[in-house]
């Protein structure tokens, strides 16, 4: 078996000292977290979401912590995304190494709601459009260099539908599919490709769903109970924090992991077991 010996090659234990990451949905939860933790690991951070003013913030916060750091300001949804991104990076950052696709949205809504369609779109665009976007063309740059990491932030409810979250859980599904495709494609290139699948954690997000009176009432719960009764659905009777799924993604942007591909790996307290 393999030793465990210490790094001597000044990268860090995990072996990603020095390299470049590109994290979406970075200015508050899960992707915040994910950033701080690559940062601990010597990983120069681009972070990228749609507010400007949480995103300089991180941006000086990981620049304290000793690594370079560019904050874009972007909707993903936006048709010149991908070519603003790239200018960007090109001018003020460098090769992406790491690929976090972390940014997305959730809605509820019944069968007989959303009559527009409105909502699936919009869901479908975030959740599952963008990261294949994102994945085909950084995972094109990572494969000529031969090493890369795509690491997608899909959910439990993306291996078992979600009741009135029929968009979530089609846009999460896709993700893992997507994930499993490009990790064959990219398995002899030096690329990993997986998926982190968390239960519920303790973000905005979340919260907002838990607290949210709609969600409530369809799935038969009072709002002053909502957050008790989530919190005791998770056998360990508690929401993951966004630190515990950031350091699995830093783990699984590690040379320790290169022999992880195609997996999607939950984070869930319990909620999910298969």
């Amino acid at each position: 078996m393999e030793a465990i010996a210490k790094d001597q090659s000044g990268t860090g234990f995990y072996g990603i000292k020095g390299k470049n990451a590109l994290i979406t949905g970075a200015s508050r939860g899960i992707g915040y977290a994910v950033a701080i933790e690559l940062a601990g690991h010597g990983v120069n951070c681009a972070v990228l979401a749609r507010s400007e003013g949480p995103l300089e913030s991180l941006a000086q916060e990981l620049r304290s912590r000793g690594v370079e750091a560019l904050a874009i300001a972007h909707d993903l949804a936006a048709q010149d995304s991908l070519s603003a991104i790239e200018k960007r990076l090109a001018a003020d950052f460098g090769v992406i190494d790491i690929l976090v696709n972390n940014a997305g949205i959730y809605g509820t809504a019944s069968i007989d709601s959303d009559e527009d369609g409105s909502l699936w779109s919009a869901t479908i665009e975030t959740n599952l459009s963008v990261p294949y976007r994102l994945s085909r063309y950084f995972g094109a740059s990572m494969k000529k260099t031969g090493w890369g990491r795509l690491i997608n932030v899909s959910s439990i409810s993306g291996q078992k539908g979600e009741c009135f979250g029929a968009a979530y859980s089609a846009s999460k599904f896709g993700l893992i599919g997507l994930t499993q495709s490009l990790a064959l494609e990219l398995a002899s290139s030096g690329v990993t490709v997986n998926a982190v699948c968390p239960g519920w954690v303790h973000t905005d997000m979340a919260l907002s769903q838990i607290n949210d009176p709609d969600w409530c009432n369809l799935n038969g719960m009072e709002p002053a109970h909502s957050m008790d009764l989530t919190r005791l659905s998770v056998p360990q009777e508690r929401l993951i924090e966004p630190s515990e799924v950031a350091s699995l993604i830093a783990y699984l942007a590690s040379e320790q992991a290169r022999g992880i591909t195609g997996q999607a790996i939950n984070i869930c307290g319990g909620l999910s077991i298969i």
